[in-house]
């Protein structure tokens, strides 16, 4: 039986989430199957060192929605998230993580929103003490507003990569190494609209955080500065009239 092309394409990055892996896979299913939408799961191993590779094969061989490839080395998040974008088929791109913190029940939030903009970013403000430690927390306020203050952005959770957007809204970003924080950012800067709804913020399901004060503030400072720059020294123009 031939497959539907995906309508939703779901992209996630993996480093060393072998604990989680089996669960995310059911939550999706569950998630999304009753929305009765075609859906793929594209999952990017981002060169784990414990045995994700072997569980994301097995749920490719058992599942045909699940979509999964490998780097032959860490290369980070912003590269594994891009790497899935750029395998993603279908019209929509959702993003979330792999450690199940991000809900995908939340999806037909997503949806209902994007009838009305071009990218949804999810925010954690309201939910965030259900899920993170009080030092993640407090590292999180200090990250967005420096972001904010130095990009002139007013978005409420810049570390939180659930996010759903048209396709079109890549098509003309260059992304970089640290990219996947600003990504609201760079899709507004090529005039398209933005906007936030709350998300849950469960738990983490197994493993450790790969993230702290130093990659959530300090790390992604060069990366800020250059954001700052591209936004103002971006072209902008408009064609008011043209003959032939």
């Amino acid at each position: 039986m031939r497959q539907q092309p995906p309508e939703i394409s779901i992209i996630i990055p993996c480093y060393n989430e072998e604990g989680s892996l089996r669960a995310l896979a059911s939550a999706i299913t569950s998630a999304m199957d009753p929305l009765r939408i075609p859906y793929e799961v594209v999952i990017t191993d981002d060169g784990s060192t414990d045995n994700s590779w072997t569980l994301l094969k097995e749920m490719a061989a058992s599942d045909p929605r699940f979509r999964v490839q490998r780097f032959n080395s860490n290369c980070g998040e912003s590269a594994a998230s891009w790497a899935g974008m750029m395998a993603a088929h279908g019209r929509y791109i959702i993003t979330l993580d792999a450690d199940l913190q991000n809900d995908p029940r939340d999806v037909p939030k997503f949806l209902e929103a994007l009838r009305r903009y071009d990218c949804v970013c999810g925010t954690r403000v309201e939910t965030r003490g259900k899920g993170d430690n009080f030092i993640r927390i407090i590292s999180s306020r200090i990250a967005n507003w420096v972001r904010n203050k130095l990009s002139d952005e007013n978005v409420s959770d810049a570390g939180c990569t659930y996010r759903a957007f048209k396709r079109e809204c890549l098509a003309r970003i260059k992304f970089f190494k640290g990219a996947h924080r600003f990504l609201p950012t760079l899709i507004k800067m090529e005039r398209f609209s933005v906007t936030e709804i709350p998300v849950t913020n469960n738990p983490r399901f197994a493993g450790q955080s790969h993230y702290g004060v130093w990659n959530r503030l300090f790390k992604s400072f060069a990366d800020l500065l250059a954001v700052r720059w591209m936004k103002k020294r971006m072209i902008r123009y408009e064609i008011v009239e043209k003959i032939n």
